[in-house]
C-alpha cells in the first residue's frame, strides 16, 4: 500500500504541448484515480494481481537440482509417500495435494519409480537405502523388499501398510493421478485435519462447557508461564515440579485441547513435543505412570488428530519401556532407565503394585495394532495370562506382586483403591477394546471379581444407609475405609452393564455413585477428601467421617469420570447438575492466581491449606471429563468406538 503522507508523482497527458512544458493540460495522478475507486473495485484489482502472480509463479518451470523443463514428466501419474514425523504442524501435508513437478517446498517429489517405503516404526525416513542399511536404521526394524498393496490400510493416512519379518509396520508407495497445485499450506493443513482418521470437534456449545474451557486456559497460562516443558506447575510459588522430566502436563493435556478445539494451545504443545520431547535421556521412569500418561496421551492424540508425529514418538517410547517385561517371571519391573533401557524393581520395595503391572495392556495393545508390530501386545498380554493363573480370593487380588517370583505378596491388603484399582478397570476395558469375545478369560475374571466385591467388600452404614466398598487388611480383616480412587468404579460398572453385565452391577454402580457424591456434599467445601471412613458399628456420630491426615484433595478425576459415564450412557442431566456443583467448588476453593492447586483440608473453607501443586491429571482427566459431562451431545466420544484408558485418553475399539 502507498503511504498517503508521501508526495506522489503525477503522470500527465498533454494536449498539444510537450511533456516538459505541460502546465495547462488536464492532469490527474494514478493515486487520485485509485482513491476514486470503490472498495469492491479495489479488491477486484488486488485479486486479479494476486492471480497473475500465482499464475506466473507456478507456470515458470524450474528444478532445484538443475533439471531442465523438458526433463519434467507431466504425462504420467505421480508417486507420493506420506512421511512421518513432521517437524511442525504446518508440514503435516497430504502429499496427494502436490502439483505437477512438486512445487511446494515440503512436498516429496519422486522421479524414481523404485522408491518403495518409509519405516514407520523406526522414526526415520528411509528412502532408497539398500536392505542391509535400512535394517540398521533403528532398533533393527526390517523393511519389506517389495510393496504389498493388498495389505490393510495404514492408520491415519494415505499409505498402505505392510509387515516385515519382525512385525514392523511400513508404509508403501501409492500411485495417484496429478492433482491441482495447492496454493496455501494452511489450506492443506486444514484439509488434513478433516480427512483420514482425524476426528472433528466443534468446541463448546453451552456456558458450562465454556466455563470448563476458561478453567483449562487459566491453568494452561500459569503452566506456560512458570513451568513450560516441566512435569507439573506449582502455581503459588510460581515454579515447577519435575517427576520424570517428560513434560507430563503437556502430553497429558494434548487430547483434552483437541477435544475442546483449542487449536492455538494444541499447536504450541504439538510443536514442543516434536522439537523437545526426547526419550534418549539418562533418567529412570515408572513404567505404569509413563504408560498411562505419556504413551496413552501420544496414542490418543494420534488417533484423534491423524498426526503421525505422535505415533512415531509413541513407538520410540514403547521400545524403551519394553525391557521392563524382561523379568524372570514375566511380571514387569516397575522402573526403567529410558536411555540405557535397564529395568529394575522399585527402590522402596522388591514388589510392584498390582495395578501398575496390570494397567499397561490397553496402551501396549493399541501400539502394536496401530504399528502392526505384535511385540508390545505380546509382552503385555503375557502379564494378563500370568495374573489370571495366580490364586485369588474370589477374584480379588492383593495390592502387591513380585516381578522376580511372579507371586502376590502374602497377607497383603485387598482394596479397590490405591495400588489395585485399575486392575479391575482394565479387565473390562481390554475385553471391550478387543471386540467383546465370548471366550475371553479377562471378562470372566472381571465378573468373578465383582462377585467377590459384593460378597466381601460391600457394606452399608447403619443410619443413612450409604453403601461403600471397604478393604481387607492382611487379606482378611475388614476395614471401613474407601479411597476417592474407588469412585471410578460406578462408571466402570455402568459401562459393563451397558455391554451385557448383570443387573447386580447396575445396582452397585448407582448406590456407590450416590455415596461418592455424599463424600463431596458432606464437606463444608463440597470437595471430597482423599480417603473417607464409614460408620461400621455405631462407633462414630457421622456415617461418613474424615481423619485429619486424609482430608486433602488433589484435584482428582475419578468421581467426575463416573458422572460422565452415567450421563453419556443414560442421558440423565441430573448427573450434569451434580458435576456442576463440584466444578463450582473447585473454582471456589482451589483456583489461585496462576492456576489451580491441590488443598490440604476440605473440612474447613477458611483454612484449606493450599499445597502448591497442579497435577497433570487436572488438565488431562478432571477437566476433560467435566467438559464431556457438560456436553449437549452425550456421544461426543462414542463409547462403542472408544475406550478410555486409566488417564482418560480415548483409544479405539478394535474388532478383534
Amino acid at each position: 500500500m502507498m503511504d498517503l503522507r508521501k508526495e506522489h508523482i503525477a503522470i500527465g497527458i498533454n494536449s498539444g504541448e510537450t511533456a516538459s512544458g505541460a502546465a495547462s493540460g488536464s492532469r490527474k495522478s494514478l493515486r487520485r484515480h485509485w482513491n476514486q475507486l470503490s472498495r469492491f473495485q479495489k479488491n477486484l484489482v488486488w485479486i486479479v494481481l494476486a492471480g497473475i502472480c500465482i499464475f506466473l509463479f507456478f507456470l515458470i518451470p524450474y528444478d532445484d537440482d538443475g533439471t531442465s523443463p523438458s526433463d519434467l514428466r507431466v504425462d504420467r501419474p505421480l508417486e507420493h509417500i506420506q512421511i512421518a514425523p513432521f517437524k511442525d504442524r504446518h508440514q503435516h501435508l497430504n502429499l496427494e495435494k502436490s502439483g505437477v513437478g512438486g512445487i511446494l517446498e515440503r512436498s516429496f517429489r519422486s522421479t524414481d519409480a523404485e522408491v518403495k517405503e518409509v519405516n514407520l516404526a523406526g522414526g526415520k525416513n528411509i528412502i532408497d537405502e539398500p536392505p542391509a542399511m535400512a535394517a540398521e536404521g533403528h532398533n533393527n526394524q526390517q523393511l519389506l523388499e517389495e510393496p504389498k498393496l493388498d495389505e490393510p490400510e495404514g492408520v491415519g493416512g494415505g499409505g498402505e501398510v505392510g509387515v516385515g519379518e519382525d512385525g514392523a509396520a511400513t508404509l508403501q508407495i501409492v500411485h495417484s493421478e496429478p492433482k491441482e497445485v495447492v496454493e496455501n499450506e494452511e489450506n492443506v493443513l486444514e484439509e488434513n485435519r478433516k480427512s483420514g482418521d482425524a476426528k472433528d470437534f466443534k468446541g463448546p456449545t453451552n456456558d458450562r462447557q465454556r466455563a470448563v474451557i476458561d478453567a483449562f486456559l487459566h491453568s494452561w497460562r500459569g503452566y506456560k508461564e512458570y513451568a513450560w516443558g516441566h512435569d507439573n506447575l506449582k502455581p503459588i510459588s510460581m515454579s515447577y515440579s519435575d517427576w520424570f522430566g517428560l513434560g507430563l502436563t503437556i502430553v497429558d493435556s494434548l487430547d483434552t485441547m483437541y477435544i475442546m478445539d483449542l487449536q492455538e494451545e494444541f499447536d504450541e504443545a504439538r510443536n514442543w513435543i516434536d522439537q523437545y520431547l526426547r526419550f534418549d535421556v539418562n533418567r529412570d521412569v515408572n513404567l505404569f505412570e509413563v504408560t498411562i500418561r505419556v504413551l496413552g496421551g501420544l496414542l490418543s492424540t494420534y488417533h484423534l488428530s491423524g498426526d503421525k508425529m505422535f505415533l512415531d514418538k509413541a513407538l520410540d517410547l514403547g521400545q524403551r519401556l519394553l525391557p521392563c517385561f524382561d523379568s524372570p517371571s514375566g511380571i514387569p519391573y516397575s522402573d526403567v532407565n529410558i536411555e540405557t533401557m535397564k529395568a529394575r524393581p522399585p527402590k522402596w520395595s522388591p514388589d510392584s503394585s498390582t495395578s501398575e503391572v496390570t494397567t499397561l495392556q490397553l496402551e501396549f495393545r493399541d501400539l502394536s495394532r496401530t504399528a502392526m508390530n505384535p511385540v508390545f501386545e505380546n509382552a503385555a498380554h503375557k502379564v494378563n495370562v500370568k495374573v489370571h493363573e495366580l490364586e485369588k480370593n474370589e477374584g480379588l487380588v492383593p495390592i502387591f506382586i513380585n516381578a522376580n517370583t511372579g507371586q502376590f505378596r502374602n497377607f497383603a491388603t485387598i482394596s479397590l483403591g490405591a495400588r489395585a484399582d485399575s486392575y479391575y478397570e482394565y479387565l473390562l476395558k481390554q475385553w471391550l477394546q478387543t471386540g467383546k469375545k465370548n471366550d475371553d478369560f479377562l471378562i470372566d475374571d472381571y465378573q468373578t471379581a465383582i462377585r467377590g466385591v459384593l460378597n466381601q467388600l460391600v457394606r452399608t452404614t447403619p443410619n443413612e444407609k450409604h453403601l461403600y466398598i471397604g478393604e481387607l487388611i492382611n487379606g482378611k480383616d475388614f476395614k471401613p475405609k474407601m479411597d476417592h480412587l474407588t469412585c471410578y468404579l460406578p462408571g466402570t460398572l455402568l459401562l459393563g452393564h451397558k455391554n451385557g453385565m448383570p443387573k447386580s452391577h447396575l445396582k452397585l454402580a448407582t448406590d456407590l455413585l450416590e455415596t461418592c457424591y455424599q463424600t463431596y456434599m458432606k464437606q463444608p467445601t463440597q470437595l471430597a477428601p482423599e480417603i473417607s471412613y464409614f460408620n461400621l458399628n455405631g462407633e462414630s456420630e457421622s456415617d461418613i467421617y474424615v481423619k485429619t491426615n486424609d482430608a486433602h484433595n488433589l484435584l482428582r478425576p475419578e468421581f467426575v469420570e463416573s458422572l460422565y459415564y452415567f450421563y453419556a450412557i443414560t442421558g440423565n442431566k441430573t448427573y450434569q447438575d451434580m458435576g456442576w456443583t463440584i466444578f463450582e467448588a473447585f473454582n471456589k476453593y482451589t483456583k489461585v492466581k496462576n492456576g489451580y492447586t491441590s488443598i490440604g483440608n476440605v473440612k474447613n473453607p477458611l483454612n484449606t491449606r493450599p499445597r502448591d501443586m497442579m497435577e497433570s491429571f487436572w488438565l488431562g482427566e478432571t477437566l476433560k471429563y467435566f467438559y464431556l459431562l457438560f456436553s449437549d451431545d452425550r456421544n461426543e466420544i462414542d463409547l462403542d468406538k472408544y475406550v478410555f484408558n486409566s488417564e482418560a485418553h480415548p483409544l479405539p475399539v478394535r474388532d478383534n
